[in-house]
């Protein structure tokens, strides 16, 4: 049967496909809408198949908070190549699988791919853009805080996003921000000490002695160099410990105070594709 382009344009804006792709699809199956995307679908599956070892070492990571400002999301979807990665309908691809997320109260990953988007679970919305595209795309990482208040922050390029949480509503936003944007640039591990991992602060202590060791101190006195060493570690890579960026004479948590008594974080996440 003879195929219109306005066919060809409608299963285009329904799928994503390129237009000789949709003319194919319905081609081949003689005009029937549904049948045409479920063949789009499964020439994506093929490609997903073919590019499964591949490695997506680019792609786009998004921030997003909800509209009563208590809960933020961060999502990370990843491609093959930058081209792909900075491209604006993959940026807006992230953010509607994000904010679908957000919006079901979703934890993880695996929760993520069984949404609806569209009329299609998400798992099969990643596998027709892989068609589409030819790249593999996957659902790296996805993470939520909730709080009394969340502020988000990316990055521009997309490369970089944060989600942070506080304990109180109602503060300047700009501090919010300020806090978001300290946690970028200066990559904490935790909050505070209290919330370091253990295996970080074990590790941080035998990095701490073998120094020493090397540095020929006395058997007597590594423990107690370890420990400072560790102190200082906990200076500069606990967020409120941190110098405030802005203004060194200041830690976070001494911002925090000045600017509302009492204020401070209870968690957050920071997503970075390099």
């Amino acid at each position: 049967m003879a195929i219109k382009a306005a066919d060809v344009s409608k299963l285009r804006k329904m799928t994503g496909a390129g237009m000789m792709d949709c003319k194919k699809a319905l081609t081949e199956t003689d005009g029937d809408f549904d049948a045409a995307v479920e063949y789009i679908r499964k020439k994506g599956q093929a490609v997903a198949n073919k590019r499964a070892d591949r490695e997506t070492s680019e792609g786009a990571t998004r921030a997003m908070v909800s509209v009563d400002g208590k809960k933020g999301a961060v999502l990370i979807l990843k491609c093959e190549t930058d081209f792909v990665g900075k491209n604006e309908s993959f940026v807006a691809l992230t953010d509607s699988i994000l904010e679908l997320a957000l919006k079901s109260n979703v934890t993880s990953v695996d929760a993520i791919l069984e949404l609806t988007l569209n009329g299609l679970n998400v798992k099969d919305v990643i596998t027709e853009q892989i068609g589409v595209i030819g790249e593999k795309i996957e659902i790296a990482d996805y993470n939520v805080v909730n709080a009394e208040h969340v502020v988000s922050y990316i990055h521009p390029g997309n490369q970089l996003s944060v989600i942070v949480g506080f304990n109180q509503a109602g503060f300047d936003e700009q501090v919010g921000k300020d806090v978001a944007m300290q946690i970028a640039a200066m990559a904490p591990v935790s909050v505070d000490k209290s919330s370091v991992p253990t295996n970080i602060v074990e590790q941080e202590l035998r990095i701490g002695r073998e120094k020493a060791k090397e540095e020929g101190k006395p058997e007597a006195m590594l423990d107690k160099i370890a420990e400072g060493r560790l102190s200082k570690f906990f200076k500069e890579s606990t967020l409120l410990e941190q110098d405030f960026v802005k203004d060194n004479k200041k830690s976070i948590k001494q911002y925090l105070e000045d600017s509302s008594k009492g204020l401070t974080v209870i968690d957050f996440k920071r997503f970075s594709l390099s």
